[in-house]
């Protein structure tokens, strides 16, 4: 086995002497040429005289990161100097030394510390106005690790080509190795091999085995692209570099065969790791994601950490905070009230607030706690339910319909079809609903009737979803029900996407990081909203009056409570099946929110054990849009209050007849099954509700039953309402609890059928 010096063996010469020397003659003459030509031959041998080299002990320190809310002024959190604890050359195990220097620099032993030609790059960089360029051996990286900040001055760039060259002739490898060891970045906020090793396998460097060791050296590579923490991916980019690292290692001769191969077979054991403490609570998602979204543009994870960065994100406090305390007093109220014995740590909100003028992100609630759930649900997919209907009206209004066009209100099965569509609890209205109607009252077999006379239909309410800002995901299957809810989609992407709408159909990407300035003040990031007009500006206006009925007329009447103009929709991913997800996604001109709820460690589990007393499931009317109305009382509180773009009619290209779009009459049950039918009128809310936001004092246009038809079929028992019956008795508060609004007792009216041919419905 080949020896490092530090193990007694010697270098061995590939390159005869003399070849060597002319070959430095003849291209450091180049380099000093440059050089001199900068600062002259006195600036040189002063500037060379003048450089010290580090002590990595006491010379490299990092200067801390603080983040802060959209004032620039409240501190969110910090990203504190660095993790390390230094080792002497003697203490670091030789595994570690072999593994790194294969990963990194495999002629560190006998190079000269410096790349010939790779300086005379840099000089000739630096000569042009360039940057000095990264450095390909181990000795050109420390010297760039000593140099976090981001001036550009020729005197910075000269100075660190002055101490490379000195480094690689004076300082004995040994000690280049040491201190690089000691100060290489791997992430999660540790420098050098000991806090490295106690970060990714809670042990000393000393005890690391030679699959730990190679995984580390394949780590310090790029720490963001090969965290073992990323998933699959980054566990598989991972592995190709852990890989080299041990081909390295064998051919280097510093481990054997059979090392090689027993090592080789798969990557060592990353152990559950506690999270840092400064992502605890529900700040920590926000911090996490102003962290990803700047090596996104372009940062090293060790800027970030340690660069003395002034991050300002868009997050504002008071918003914030409204978030996470709504949030919390609905996931404690949902479990005091609920239906059975839930544990409330399984009931999970999520809330993201848009500005919609730019797509910054004014507040975001992804969980109570990073530290003890990783998982951001407002960043997270689940199935939209009816809140996805949005985009199948945009769809219908791009192709040749109008808000007075009218489909199919009744249960039927589509032409050339075998699925029964319904609607909630096989409610019947008609058999011709304008879309608008359809809209306010979530009405399943409307759209998919309207979804089935567009040519590619499905394709179509794709690309509006597309446009609007929500990017395709799982369940997003292309038939007549993808208006019906299975699309998965993330409240952020939500939120987003209903922005677009009340910015005139000007889509905007979503941002956390507003500006961030260097340690010395200098802006070196702004946030460009990158504003597109992707859906026409008229279609929006229609679709936000559509939008606006749900809340003066529909299933969101609560929403009108913000005295303001209300844009929004509800919806139950569910209903008679298990109610895997409840939405409210709304929006004034200057705000978008949406609220999800969704159960369960996968976030697919039933929401139903959460209901209130008085809802027969739960529906996106009760909590979502109880949470979405605190929240946004607080978050609007003090804004103008601004009007919707007004819409032009759209007028009808295309001569809608529902009558022709389907099989025949209904011939589904001609009744609701008991089990599909509410019982009884839920009561009215009780007293002890605690509510914060009233819901409106005048009387809600009823929509149990529809004007425009009578139901081609006639319950044989009870009439199912199409929804329950609101409570005209206001709740009053309890002096103890303030967050948690009351209600009305109004449900969705939004199951939807999707999947579920003949079962009432499963989607909403």
């Amino acid at each position: 086995m080949a020896k490092s010096p530090s193990s007694g063996g010697k270098r061995g010469k590939t390159k005869s002497r003399a070849r060597t020397i002319w070959g430095r003659i003849g291209i450091g003459a180049l380099v000093a040429f440059i050089v001199v030509g900068l600062t002259g031959l006195g600036g040189l041998f002063f500037l060379y005289t003048t450089t010290d080299l580090p002590d990595p002990n006491s010379d490299f320190t990092t200067n801390t990161t603080f983040i802060y809310y959209a004032d620039g002024e409240t501190q969110m959190s910090s990203l504190s100097v660095q993790n390390r604890v230094s080792l002497d050359y003697e203490d670091m195990p030789q595994v570690m030394k072999d593994a790194v220097v294969a990963a990194e620099n495999r002629s560190f032993w006998e190079d000269p510390g410096f790349s010939i030609s790779g300086m005379a790059r840099g000089a000739w960089s630096i000569a042009t106005g360039g940057e000095l360029q990264g450095g390909s051996t181990i000795t050109q990286q420390y010297i760039k690790i000593l140099y976090l900040d981001s001036s550009q001055t020729v005197t910075r760039k000269v100075r660190e080509l002055m101490l490379a060259t000195k480094m690689g002739r004076e300082m004995p490898k040994e000690d280049i190795l040491e201190g690089y060891l000691n100060t290489i970045y791997f992430g999660r906020g540790a420098y050098g091999i000991q806090a490295a090793s106690r970060s990714f396998f809670l042990k000393d460097a000393k005890d690391l085995s030679l699959s730990e060791a190679a995984a580390l050296a394949a780590i310090l590579n790029n720490p963001s692209a090969f965290n073992p923490s990323g998933g699959d991916e980054k566990l598989e980019a991972l592995y190709d570099r852990y890989t080299y690292v041990l081909d390295g290692m064998l051919s280097m001769g510093t481990i054997t065969q059979a090392e090689h191969d027993e090592a080789y077979g798969s990557l060592p054991e990353f152990p559950e790791v506690p999270v840092n403490n400064r992502y605890g609570g529900s700040k920590g998602f926000l911090v996490k994601m102003a962290e990803e979204e700047l090596v996104e543009h372009g940062f090293s994870e060790e800027e970030i950490q340690g660069g003395g960065l002034r991050i300002v994100t868009t997050i504002d406090k008071t918003m914030q905070d409204a978030a996470a305390k709504t949030a919390k007093a609905y996931t404690k109220q949902a479990a005091e009230d609920a239906y059975g014995d839930p544990d409330p740590a399984d009931l999970h909100v999520a809330i993201s607030s848009v500005d919609t003028s730019n797509g910054a992100i004014l507040a975001q609630y992804g969980g109570p706690d990073y530290v003890k759930n990783q998982r951001n649900w407002a960043t997270t997919d689940r199935p939209a339910a009816s809140t996805f209907k949005t985009f199948a009206t945009i769809a219908g209004l791009r192709n040749g319909f109008s808000l007075d066009s009218t489909f199919n209100g009744n249960t039927f099965v589509p032409r050339g079809d075998t699925q029964t569509i319904r609607n909630e609890f096989s409610y019947q209205y008609g058999p011709a609903v304008t879309l608008r109607k359809a809209t306010a009252d979530s009405i399943n077999t409307a759209f998919v009737d309207m979804t089935q006379q567009i040519t590619n239909g499905a394709s179509e309410v794709e690309k509006a979803a597309n446009d609007a800002g929500a990017p395709t995901s799982r369940g997003w299957d292309l038939n007549n029900r993808i208006a019906l809810g299975a699309a998965e989609v993330s409240p952020l992407n939500m939120a987003n996407s209903y922005a677009t709408l009340a910015n005139g159909g000007e889509r905007n990407d979503t941002h956390i990081v507003a500006q961030v300035m260097d340690s010395e003040g200098k802006v070196i990031y702004e946030a460009d909203p990158g504003s597109e007009q992707t859906i026409e500006k008229n279609v929006a206006a229609n679709v936000t009056d559509a939008l606006t009925s749900v809340v003066t007329e529909g299933t969101g009447t609560r929403a009108s409570a913000l005295g303001r103009p209300v844009a929004g929709k509800t919806g139950t991913n569910g209903v008679e099946d298990a109610i895997t997800s409840a939405w409210f996604v709304g929006y004034t001109k200057q705000i978008s929110t949406a609220v999800m709820y969704v159960a369960g460690d996968s976030g697919n589990e039933d929401l139903e054990d959460y209901k209130r007393p008085q809802d027969p499931t739960f529906f996106g009317s009760s909590y979502p849009l109880m949470t979405w109305v605190d929240y946004m009382m607080i978050a609007t509180d003090g804004m103008d209050v601004e009007q919707f773009d007004t819409a032009d009619d759209i007028l009808p290209e295309v001569s809608t007849s529902p009558a022709a779009t389907r099989s025949a009459s209904p011939t589904a049950s001609a009744s609701p099954t008991p089990s599909e039918t509410p019982s009884e009128e839920p009561s009215k809310e009780p007293t002890t509700a605690a509510p914060t936001t009233a819901a409106p004092t005048t009387a809600a246009p009823t929509t149990a039953a529809p004007t425009t038809a009578t139901p081609t079929q006639a319950p044989t028992t009870a009439t199912p309402t199409k929804e329950p019956t609101r409570a005209t008795q206001q709740p009053t508060a309890k002096p103890d609890e303030t967050g948690v609004a009351g209600g009305d007792g109004d449900g969705d009216g939004d199951g939807d059928a999707g999947q579920g041919a003949g079962d009432g419905g499963s989607e909403g």
